[in-house]
């Protein structure tokens, strides 16, 4: 896997579990799931992401959204 499918995987997750938590347990957890939805959508603006930058140092293998 690149890091650009890393970048998505962890992202869809991050907002299924925080859909999971807020319904579940507290509202609250919406916030989490906005806050990866406007990471997203900067990301595709401007191609900064700090996840992508963070698999970067880890060494991951890079892809074509996040160089």
């Amino acid at each position: 896997m690149n890091i650009d499918r890393y970048v998505f995987s962890i992202a869809g997750a991050f907002v299924l579990v925080s859909l999971l938590l807020g319904i579940t347990v507290h509202p609250y957890w919406f916030w989490f799931t906005g806050f990866v939805g406007l990471n997203l959508f900067q990301a595709g603006f401007t191609g900064f992401c700090p996840l992508a930058k963070i698999l970067k140092a880890a060494g991951v293998q890079p892809g074509e959204a996040f160089k």
